[in-house]
């Protein structure tokens, strides 16, 4: 038995964000918080997508003031002028981040329960508003997860997992990510490559579904990202891209993901590391301390991506996934040492340590993995 659930709806192409007046107005949104970032306020996106609105047929509030790893009070303060402002829907325009904010925004704006208890899985009580996702990364799969990461503490990530946090509306226009830095372009493709990829192992609720779309999403994601990094403007390259990220996020938010996130939250939290570096760094140990339990697994995704025969030995073509994975980190231009990203080796013990705390991840892994052997896996890329 398995149940899978994603998004009510979804359009995807060159341009589609112009139907935002429409699509709010399906939604019965009148005034809309828009939620995003400062660097996106500074490419002219956000007045882009925004544009549209200008007919008066929806009234909008901007909060732009979003930061990677979003603190708690950050999230509580936008929600209080959601509050105060009267919104009645809210849009997520963004990275993963500013996404993440939205959807808790969307439940807390109507509640009376608290942000503190919603933390965990199942936990929101109440119903949300109106919730439309606009990513400008094809990464996170944000907008189509009904998952939201806070920093709780001062480096501790915490999630709130429920099919509530589900936007109504994702809306996948590839024009938006056009011009896209190529470093994070490359560093948001592994993360999307990491969620098919875990998806695809996850130990617990891997299922025919989300093995289809983590399949589908590792062709379009392993295909295209080199071309994508090398040329931002190729829009072809980046819908399939887009398209990758959305179905990688579908798989994983029914089949989760484990040890690769679990050792890649500590380094965002302690090092401001970008979660998709993040990933990247830590894929390859991760991988390679896993193939005795998940060989069968990489080497069907070889087959898939057409790097070996399924007739082949497992662990061979297991090892020839491994490899394709490290040549593309290397050939998109990723750093693969902890030290070249400011890490401090005697902190990897702390590190290790507070990897053991993501145990929401780690029984997904397929492996058992131990605080000793977190520290192994940082040991071996520092």
């Amino acid at each position: 038995m398995f149940e899978f659930s994603t998004c009510q709806s979804l359009v995807c192409g060159a341009g589609v964000s112009a139907n935002l007046p429409e699509i709010a107005g399906k939604l019965g949104i009148k005034k809309m918080l828009v939620v995003t970032d400062p660097g996106l306020i500074k490419t002219g996106l956000v007045e882009r997508v925004t544009a549209p609105l200008a007919d008066g047929s929806v009234q909008h509030n901007l909060f732009s003031a979003v930061v990677p790893d979003p603190p708690e009070s950050l999230v509580l303060e936008v929600a209080q002028i959601a509050k105060s402002e009267k919104i009645d829907g809210v849009l997520g325009l963004g990275g993963g981040s500013s996404m993440d904010v939205a959807k808790l925004v969307s439940v807390l704006c109507d509640a009376s329960q608290p942000l503190s208890e919603m933390y965990g899985i199942d936990q929101i009580k109440e119903e949300r508003l109106p919730l439309i996702q606009i990513p400008t990364t094809a990464g996170t799969g944000s907008e189509v997860t009904p998952i939201s990461i806070i920093t709780t503490g001062e480096t501790t990530k915490t999630g709130v997992v429920s099919p509530k946090l589900l936007p109504d509306f994702a809306i996948l226009d590839p024009e938006l990510t056009v011009g896209l830095p190529s470093h994070v372009t490359a560093a948001t493709g592994v993360d999307a490559m990491v969620h098919a990829i875990e998806a695809y192992t996850s130990k617990l609720r891997k299922n025919p579904y989300s093995d289809m779309l983590a399949v589908q999403a590792l062709k379009l994601l392993y295909e295209n990202l080199e071309l994508a990094v090398r040329d931002g403007g190729h829009i072809i390259a980046r819908e399939k891209m887009l398209l990758g990220a959305m179905l990688a996020g579908q798989a994983f938010a029914n089949a989760p993901v484990a040890a690769i996130h679990a050792l890649a939250y500590p380094l965002g939290g302690h090092y401001h590391i970008p979660h998709g570096l993040s990933n990247s760094l830590v894929l390859p140990p991760v991988m390679r301390f896993n193939l005795v339990g998940a060989k069968k697994h990489y080497s069907e995704l070889a087959t898939e991506l057409g790097l070996c025969s399924r007739e082949k030995d497992p662990l061979e073509n297991s090892n020839l996934f491994l490899e394709a994975l490290i040549k593309l980190i290397d050939a998109v231009g990723l750093p693969t040492k902890l030290r070249d990203c400011g890490v401090n080796a005697q902190d990897l013990p702390m590190l290790a340590k507070d990897a053991m705390l993501q145990t929401r991840l780690l029984v997904n892994n397929p492996v058992e993995i131990l605080e000793e052997d977190a520290l192994k896996i940082y040991n071996s890329i520092f």
